[in-house]
């Protein structure tokens, strides 16, 4: 298997994390990682951050938009990968974007 590249947040501009964060399949990815997150757990399988009947394709292609935007980690555990968002770092270089996001997301579905 190849080696998964996580970019350099520096390196990823603000246009890049929006389009990762404008797709619904891959917002309630984030919002899933992000629930995870504030629990203190270790990270998700995809399998379990996605949403219930994604096709592995779709899945597949939306982890590794949100990868080369910088927003999630994947790390190889055994047979499984785990996703973690990457929060200190986006926090770092998109002050409040990501809580933003969220919160706006979680209105506009009520």
């Amino acid at each position: 298997m190849a080696r998964l590249l996580h970019p350099r947040l520096d390196d990823v501009p603000l246009e890049a994390v929006l389009h990762a964060l404008s797709d619904p399949g891959r917002l309630a990815i984030v919002r899933r990682l992000h629930d995870c997150d504030v629990a203190k757990a270790d990270g998700l399988a995809c399998a379990v951050a996605a949403p219930e009947g994604m096709p592995k394709a779709t899945m597949s292609n939306h982890f590794g938009v949100l990868r080369a935007a910088g927003l999630i980690r994947s790390e190889k555990a055994g047979v499984r990968m785990v996703n973690r968002l990457r929060t200190e770092e986006l926090a770092a270089r998109f002050p409040g974007l990501l809580d933003a996001v969220l919160a706006a997301a979680s209105s506009a579905t009520r």
